[in-house]
């Protein structure tokens, strides 16, 4: 039995929530496309898969950064069953603060897997 893209999608960022309180920055890698591109919460724009690692790997570097947590609210999958929207809230965790606020993601089916296209941070506290 097929799992729904809710579902699909929903283990898949549970499992991105722990590889990165585990700070393993390549082990993210095929949660993403090759073209993949990110706006963080500061609005900087990360393009393609190294990038986005490499950029993971400097915040691992942090000794006081802990993690991001990202909750999924809801997912819209297309009527094809190969992308799908995720929506929802995020907080950052350092030694010292914390930061939060809302993002958006669009899934795409490659291979028989989701994969991450697009994200947007936007930081709201």
């Amino acid at each position: 039995m097929a799992t729904a893209p809710e579902d699909a999608i929903r283990a898949r960022r549970k499992l991105t929530n722990k590889l990165i309180a585990a700070h393993e920055a390549q082990r993210l890698r095929p949660f993403f496309t090759p073209d993949v591109k990110l706006i963080v919460g500061d609005g900087a724009l990360v393009l393609g898969i190294d990038a986005v690692v490499e950029a993971f790997a400097a915040q691992f570097a942090d000794p006081a950064f802990k993690a991001y947590v990202r909750e999924t609210e809801r997912v819209c999958p297309d009527a094809e069953g190969q992308r799908a929207a995720e929506h929802g809230a995020w907080v950052g965790r350092w030694a010292d603060h914390e930061m939060s606020g809302t993002y958006l993601a669009v899934w795409r089916k490659v291979t028989g897997q989701w994969a991450i296209e697009s994200e947007l941070y936007v930081t709201l506290s």
